[in-house]
Formats: structure tokens, C-alpha cells, sequence
């Protein structure tokens, strides 16, 4: 596909500059090591859909509506965790997720049925480096997990490496600056090593200054606190 015209990336600039306001100074994310993501979603894992699962619901369902309408037929869902998206993506498509977390992978695995054992694979695996082929997958998808992984320009080399040229990547992630979640965004940022994600996370640094073709950026969950995107694995 060629680039979007400069018509069409208006509405992109326009979101971009609403999730992080020029006026505000955004500072680095905190840092956030793999150990404290294992041992933090240790203690998620038998309460991650009561806390989770109906607060960030409706960002993962407009990333499966969007995967949907792509209809690709190999999905790679990076950060799969309990498995709630797992059902509304193409009933055609094959589907590989992986996680750092043993914990959360189990209550995965018990979501799947049986006779759907064939096309969903559930791996445990560092997404930082992927144990697949280049080109791999037709979509890589990205459900609350890039401000949670310890290098998020790692994962992002490695997700562009795994989807094939010309394949979708979708995101559904938290970004700073919405008004609403500024103040809780400032108090959390001490706790990102326990928490194990940054609450103050920035779309122009992870997202908008890569070279790669971003299509669509929109808000998803309560008071705009995710954004949903989708991109197009080629060069600019």
C-alpha cells in the first residue's frame, strides 16, 4: 500500500497531539525490569480478568472488531495473557499467543476448547526475542503490553521483524496525557517496578516517531485512557 496521503494523516497528527499535549512535559517511562513483570503478574493472574477484564474490555474488543475486518490468516497475539481476546478474533484464522507469565498462559489454555486446539497455539516466550521466522504472521497484536514489556523499542524491532511486509500491527495501550489520568498517572509512576507496567508512557516516543506506516489512532476505554492503533509494516 502506498503512504497515506498528508489529507489522510491529519486525523493521526490530531490524535497524537490530544494524547500528549504539546504544553506538557512528559517525562522518560520508569523503568521496569523482566523479573518485576514475571513476579508482578504472578500475583495478577488468579484476579487479572475481576481487575482487568471489564475495565480494559472495550479497547481489546475494538482491536478484535479491527483484526476482523483485516481477516488475517496467521494472528500473533503478543502479550496474550488470561486469553480474553482469544474468542473474537477470526473464527478462520490461525492463532499463536504468547506470555512471559506461566500463570497467565495456564488460565489461557484453559479457555480454549478443545475443538479449537488445532488453530490456537499458546506459547510461553520472551517477546523481546521471538522465537519465530521472519514474516511469520499476516497481524501481530499488541493488547496492553507495550508499556509493560522492560524495552519497548526490543519488542517493537522484534514485532516488525515476525509480521510479514505489509502486515497489520494493531495496539490497544494506554498512552500519557489525557486529562482525566494525568494525576493518577503522576502517583503511579514510583510504583511501575511493583505494578509492573509505566503508567506514564508516551505515544509520539513509542509509537509515532518509528518508521512504519501509522493508519489509524483512536481512543478506546473509560475517558479516552487507551488508544487504539493500527499500522501497516512498511517504511515510510
Amino acid at each position: 500500500m502506498d503512504r497515506p496521503s498528508e489529507h489522510a494523516q491529519e486525523p493521526i497528527r490530531q490524535a497524537a497531539a490530544s494524547a500528549t499535549p504539546t504544553t506538557v512535559a512528559m517525562p522518560g517511562p520508569a523503568a521496569v525490569t523482566r523479573s518485576q513483570v514475571e513476579s508482578s503478574y504472578r500475583r495478577y493472574a488468579p484476579v487479572y480478568d475481576l481487575l482487568f477484564g471489564a475495565a480494559l474490555g472495550p479497547g481489546r474488543r475494538a482491536m478484535a472488531q479491527m483484526v476482523n475486518r483485516l481477516a488475517p490468516r496467521h494472528i500473533l497475539e503478543v502479550g496474550v495473557g488470561t486469553g480474553l481476546a482469544l474468542a473474537q478474533y477470526p473464527a478462520g484464522s490461525r492463532i499463536t499467543g504468547i506470555d512471559l507469565s506461566s500463570e497467565m498462559l495456564a488460565t489461557a489454555r484453559r479457555r480454549v476448547p478443545a475443538h479449537q486446539a488445532a488453530r490456537i497455539e499458546l506459547r510461553k516466550m520472551d517477546a523481546e526475542a521471538m522465537d519465530f521466522a521472519d514474516g511469520h504472521f499476516d497481524c501481530v497484536t499488541l493488547p496492553y503490553v507495550l508499556s509493560v514489556t522492560p524495552n519497548p523499542e526490543r519488542l517493537v524491532a522484534e514485532v516488525r521483524r515476525v509480521c510479514r511486509p505489509g502486515g497489520d500491527i494493531v495496539i490497544v495501550n494506554h498512552f500519557s496525557g489525557q486529562p482525566p489520568w494525568r494525576w493518577v498517572e503522576t502517583m503511579l509512576r514510583p510504583l511501575a517496578g511493583w505494578l509492573g507496567f509505566r503508567s506514564e508512557f508516551s505515544l509520539e516516543e513509542h509509537v509515532l516517531r518509528h518508521a512504519w506506516q501509522v493508519q489509524s489512532v483512536a481512543p478506546t476505554n473509560l475517558l479516552s485512557l487507551s488508544r487504539l492503533i493500527h499500522i501497516r509494516n512498511v517504511d515510510p
